[in-house]
């Protein structure tokens, strides 16, 4: 007799796949092609036009949730609520600016509504923002290019003679921008820290092509997957639209010592610089699944089901190999939704 398969209630954020997507569509759709258990999936949203909130196909009822800034007193009154109609098992966090609160919260998300989630501690959170990346680097023996933190533009002219151009601009939360001049340097500073405020990094410009790795750690220094990924196209804002998977022995390695060495626990993304003489420059650390993750699925790794089960105590899939070659191309297309939807979601914060 074939043993039943768990289903379990998950609630996802990042449903605003937008020109700059959230993690939360490409998570689900890893959730519903698990094979190990079944899922009802509860969409959690910040805005009224994420486009995930109307895709019925891929969420069962969605919730707004407060902004990260309202504070963690607001956010559990309202996942108490959330849970006692849904009965929540696990719960991604998707976006950076939320992790703070998640992490803070999430041994109270466990005892209190026996919400499992699986993310790094705050010291590993902290210890990879971009504003200390370099030490993090210096710390865990990993090649990252020289940056600086600034709080005015004052200092960007220094800053560049030391470095020389190009240097680029980034945001504490998102954003990168290179400048070739130090009026670039300054208009890219004012938009980016008007939009995620202070301080704003510049960093070395390190000549290369961008690769990236999608992965899990378990939190004991152990890497139950990881696959890695060239941009082919990549949007104004940064953001790969297509992306193919690589044959990259020596970045997985790289991969593996970080999470050794950091005992990593839950997804992560590392993007790094490798240049001609295929040395690997870390330059950023994202601490959660990307928008491109599902295309580790495609590669023969589900690492999401993996996360999943390795926190529900189940048996889990530990993944060395993926395949080679496989690409994804993002694509946008138009919904139509009933307004009747849109004004749900709106006044009662329910759909």
């Amino acid at each position: 007799m074939s043993k039943q398969k768990p289903k379990y209630t998950i609630a996802v954020t990042g449903l605003n796949a937008i020109d700059s997507p959230g993690p939360g569509l490409a998570v689900i759709r890893a959730l519903k092609d698990a094979e190990s258990f079944e899922v009802k999936i509860i969409g959690l949203s910040y805005e009224t036009l994420e486009p995930g909130i109307y895709m019925r196909e891929y969420v069962d009822k969605v919730y707004q949730i407060p902004f990260p800034s309202a504070g963690q007193d607001v956010l559990l009154d309202r996942f108490a609520y959330i849970n006692a109609v849904e009965n929540v098992d696990f719960l991604f966090p998707n976006f950076d600016a939320e992790l703070f609160n998640f992490i803070k919260m999430k041994a109270h998300f466990e005892s209190e509504f026996g919400i499992k989630m699986m993310l790094p501690s705050l010291d590993q959170f902290e210890a990879r923002h971009k504003v200390n990346l370099y030490e993090y680097g210096k710390e865990h023996n990993i090649k990252v290019p020289f940056a600086k933190m600034l709080f005015n533009t004052m200092e960007i002219p220094k800053i560049a003679e030391e470095f020389g151009f190009p240097i680029v601009v980034k945001g504490k939360f998102y954003d990168a921008k290179i400048a070739y001049t130090n009026d670039q340097a300054i208009q890219h500073f004012n938009k980016i820290s008007a939009q995620w405020g202070l301080p704003v990094l510049i960093q070395e410009f390190v000549h290369g092509s961008e690769v990236n790795v999608c992965g899990v750690g378990d939190g004991e220094g152990n890497l139950l997957g990881a696959v890695p990924m060239r941009k082919l196209y990549i949007t104004d804002k940064g953001k790969a639209w297509a992306g193919v998977t690589l044959d990259d022995e020596k970045l997985i390695e790289v991969t593996r010592n970080l999470v050794k060495e950091t005992k990593w626990s839950g997804p992560f993304e590392l993007e790094f610089m490798k240049t001609t003489n295929d040395e690997y420059f870390l330059i950023e650390i994202n601490p959660r699944f990307p928008a491109w993750c599902y295309l580790t699925v495609g590669a023969g790794q589900n690492q999401i089901e993996t996360l999943v089960n390795f926190a529900m105590g189940n048996e889990y899939k530990v993944y060395d190999t993926y395949e080679v070659g496989k690409l994804f191309i993002r694509y946008s297309y138009d919904m139509i939704v009933d307004m009747s939807d849109f004004e749900k979601i709106s006044t009662i914060g329910e759909l």
